[in-house]
């Protein structure tokens, strides 16, 4: 029989990165229960599969589901590959455009594994909703609706605005709640876990299980996380956003440069680390050190031990001895795609707001050509404000580009 922590000290580790428990007291009596059973809880996380890569605001509520498994529960990753065809309506002021069955499924594979960088894949049970959406018969269809009115789905905020402005809300849009919900009574969840902008359908799935003659599950929800900015939400869509398959001296650059005080909530969010350890950093510890520690930690959980040190020294050598780290990204560049000319004087020229984007420094010319007019774009760590680059020798040449703390290597030939 399997030997869980005492109640308390489980209860310490669930708590941390929280942002609420509905109910505590039902959560303290499940593990409880389950301490004296051996029986481990059943914890279910959902995503819908409608992005190919997972950034690390989705790892938050990733990260708990973890904590659950370190505890000896029993962690259910579901893939909503039925929901997905949905849309969740979360958030959302129009009807958002359901994935294609193709879609959803390559989403899915990427996302098998994307979570086992921070799962235990011998220990985390994978599933699919549509293993028991598609078989529900249409009288099943009709008895689950009926276990709900359209006046309490129009009490979800999102709903209830587009409903007053009169904007239009699908049928299918109301359905997903509840589909969410079934999920939980499918899988018989003790647990469910979703970021605060869940709360709604996590609570449908609460009334549904007791609808079904099952124990309601506890909700538990963790904090959206903000980007870089330390402002927006976390979103690859924002630029603010850092993805996990990002170069391991990518994703150290940008912790690098979040706030100070942004760093302990990530602290928080993002690592295993103790409340009372990190408060003790936060007392005692040099916050550049705890910033380098944090990134070392995050880079670590996604790529190795091995890449996080060689990120550190890197990142060193590119802000702290103005050398060129040895692992820079190199980029070919066609001449002719950036503007490849020569003028009077047989000078060969490029445009440098062209020369950024295909080196993933800009979004575009015009955000390259406002990059450059700042005075944020160095060559070979000179700033440089005329778009126009001298090449002084023939292609191909090798020009070291830095666009605030990113930097790339690009190979212009031809």
């Amino acid at each position: 029989m399997p030997t869980f922590a005492p109640v308390d000290e489980q209860l310490t580790y669930l708590k941390k990165g929280a942002a609420e428990i509905i109910r505590e007291a039902d959560l303290r009596a499940k593990l409880e229960k389950s301490r004296a059973t051996g029986k481990p809880l059943r914890v279910k996380l959902g995503m819908d599969p409608t992005a190919p890569d997972l950034h690390l605001g989705h790892t938050v509520v990733l990260r708990k589901l973890k904590h659950f498994q370190d505890l000896g529960h029993t962690a259910i990753f579901l893939i909503g590959d039925f929901t997905g065809m949905i849309g969740d309506p979360t958030g959302r002021s129009v009807t958002r455009p359901p994935l294609s069955r193709e879609q959803i499924e390559q989403n899915a594979e990427t996302y098998k594994e994307q979570v086992f960088k921070i799962l235990d894949p011998k220990k985390t049970v994978i599933d699919f909703n549509r293993r028991w959406m598609g078989a529900l018969t249409a009288d099943d269809f009709v008895r689950l609706m009926a276990k709900y009115t359209v006046s309490q789905l129009l009490e979800r905020e999102d709903f209830h605005k587009r409903f007053h402005e009169e904007k239009p809300i699908s049928v299918h849009e109301l359905l997903y709640p509840l589909v969410q919900g079934y999920d939980s009574v499918a899988l018989e969840a003790d647990v469910e876990l979703g970021g605060t902008d869940q709360k709604f359908n996590l609570l449908v799935g609460r009334e549904l299980q007791r609808a079904y003659g099952q124990a309601s599950q506890v909700v538990l929800t963790t904090p959206i996380l903000e980007g870089l900015d330390g402002v927006q939400k976390m979103s690859k869509s924002l630029g603010n956003a850092i993805g996990i398959h990002e170069p391991p001296l990518e994703t150290y650059g940008k912790i690098m440069s979040i706030s100070d005080e942004m760093m302990w909530r990530y602290y928080e969010l993002l690592t295993d680390v103790q409340v009372p350890d990190i408060e003790k950093m936060r007392r005692e510890a040099h916050p550049m050190q705890a910033k380098k520690d944090l990134a070392r930690r995050i880079v670590a959980d996604f790529h190795s031990a091995e890449a996080a040190a060689q990120a550190g020294e890197d990142w060193a050598k590119q802000f702290q001895k103005d050398e060129v780290p040895e692992e820079v990204e190199e980029i070919a560049v066609p001449a002719g795609e950036v503007g490849g000319s020569i003028d009077e004087q047989g000078r060969n020229l490029i445009r440098l707001d062209r020369l950024l984007v295909k080196c993933r420094l800009a979004e575009s010319a015009t955000d390259g050509a406002r990059k450059i007019k700042q005075g944020s774009v160095r060559i070979e760590n000179e700033v440089v404000k005329d778009p126009r680059v001298v090449l002084t020798s023939p292609p191909p040449v090798r020009l070291t580009l830095r666009v605030g703390k990113q930097l790339r290597v690009a190979v212009i030939h031809g």
